[in-house]
């Protein structure tokens, strides 16, 4: 018996495949759509939400004013410019310059449990520049702002001379203290901390470097608050012919991203019996001016101990070689390569874990040079290197003539006929000290410190040549053009 089957409706299969294909797909693409519609409102919101990031950097946590040094309490304010802050307390090498930390046993005079580097036990001959000098009893690597304070507490220089107060200057937070000690005037209670003793002044500190030392707590500009800077810019622009000058009004905020640096790091002497803070630029910056000013005042910072040739420290003059340089000259202030820029969401702040750039090349050097970091960094190493070598061979002219000067002295010769090489020790060893001190190991400006050793080599062996009774033919030296 045949099975009965109902027959298909083949209109209807038919129909269904001419169906047009965007009625097939409707619902995928409504899906499809849907989920674009999402994605796209997501983005929208969160660009609207970076947006209100970016017209709002910071909350405001508390109320700051011009009391409030603790760096933490501005922290709460500016949270992601604290976390930099504090992270300067890291430790690290480049090759020719850094900090590493060395263990130490902490003792009840120094409780320190880890130090940089001596730099007199890497170079021995830094003890002979400085004999008679606290500076050839302890010199070491600095290491960052963190540390700026304590390790000037626990110098042994502090057991080799008694320090006056000037020496907070630039390793404190003193806005406050010193507005506090001259009730409410700056320059007055710096004028006073600098005549006390150094313990004294250091009961009136509490913090290393801090927020408000460079930033006004209302509107958060940059400003300058130290007074050996305040009154060394004004000399130097007035040996420009720009009298009157107030950093604080009339520089511009590229040239505060440099200043707010040179309040302290800078060359300084101590003038007089009340301390006052000076820095010698009152015939500009330049090496061969600041030693003219020098000459000029009659200054010495004390008598060596072998050669009796009254001598000179230069001190750490990053500020001065910088406006030397290339760098300076294009307007690159020393914020835009040891604080750069960083993104953080949609905020665009000021890194403030200051380092070298050498660390940090992606950010501090790629902006401008768009080259892989190997070979920026080997340029930059380049530079340093022959600065090293150049450095090392002007320290050999320096202890040469002071081992000259000494053995002459001990056989006998009357001041009158030392008096030429003394002059000579003075002024190499200035200069010598001068590129050795400052902390770039040569990049801030190559061709000046080339030029400042290559002159110190020269004056050294004009020394010599003057204890042995030689004439010292013209030195052929052309004098840097004033700026």
């Amino acid at each position: 018996m045949e099975t009965m089957t109902e027959p298909k409706d083949e209109r209807s299969t038919t129909e269904s495949a001419k169906k047009p294909a965007f009625q097939r797909y409707l619902p995928l693409i409504t899906i499809a759509a849907a989920a674009a519609s999402a994605g796209t409102a997501a983005l929208l919101v969160n660009i609207f939400e970076h947006k209100q990031e970016a017209k709002s950097p910071f909350y405001r946590v508390v109320e700051l004013d011009d009391t409030i040094e603790d760096p933490a309490v501005w922290g709460k304010n500016f949270p992601i410019q604290y976390d930099g802050y504090r992270r300067t307390v890291d430790q690290k090498r480049t090759r020719y310059g850094g900090s590493e930390a060395v263990p130490r046993t902490p003792t009840e005079a120094d409780p320190r449990s880890v130090v940089a580097q001596s730099k007199l036990e890497e170079d021995g001959r830094l003890k002979t520049m400085w004999a008679g000098y606290a500076f050839a009893r302890d010199f070491r690597e600095e290491r960052g702002h963190a540390y700026m304070l304590e390790d000037q507490v626990y110098t042994e220089r502090q057991i080799a001379t008694k320090q006056p107060g000037t020496c907070i200057h630039c390793h404190a937070s003193v806005y406050v203290p010193y507005k506090k000690l001259g009730g409410g005037d700056l320059m007055r209670g710096w004028e006073a901390m600098n005549q006390m003793p150094f313990p004294e002044a250091r009961k009136l500190v509490t913090h290393p470097v801090s927020c408000i030392d460079c930033h006004d707590p209302e509107s958060m500009q940059l400003r300058v608050t130290r007074p050996g800077f305040l009154e060394g810019i004004r000399a130097l622009k007035a040996s420009m012919g720009e009298a009157d000058y107030d950093v604080n009004t009339m520089a511009t905020r590229q040239e505060m991203r440099s200043y707010v640096c040179g309040q302290c790091h800078v060359e300084y002497y101590f003038k007089g019996p009340e301390k006052r803070l000076v820095y010698p630029w009152a015939k500009g910056i330049k090496v061969d001016e600041i030693y003219a000013y020098y000459e000029e005042t009659g200054h010495a910072d004390w008598t060596h101990a072998e050669s009796g040739a009254k001598v000179l420290k230069a001190q750490h003059p990053e500020f001065e070689m910088w406006n030397q340089g290339v760098h300076a000259r294009s307007g690159v202030a020393c914020a835009d390569c040891h604080m750069p820029y960083q993104r953080v969401g949609a905020a665009k702040v000021t890194d403030h874990h200051i380092q070298s750039p050498l660390l940090n090349i992606n950010r501090a050097c790629q902006t401008c040079h768009k080259w892989p970091e190997d070979e920026l960094r080997q340029r930059v190493e380049t530079i340093q290197g022959r600065h090293a070598e150049t450095r090392d061979r002007a320290m050999d002219a320096v202890t040469a003539l002071i081992g000259d000067i000494r053995r002459a002295k001990e056989a006998g010769a009357a001041d009158e006929a030392l008096a030429e090489a003394r002059a000579a020790q003075r002024k190499c060893q200035f200069f010598v000290d001068f590129a050795e001190a400052e902390n770039s190991s040569g990049f801030h400006a190559p061709q000046e410190a080339m030029r400042i050793l290559a002159s110190a080599i020269d004056t050294c062996r004009r020394g010599q040549l003057a204890l042995r009774g030689g004439s010292n033919p013209p030195s052929g030296l052309v004098e840097p053009p004033a700026n």
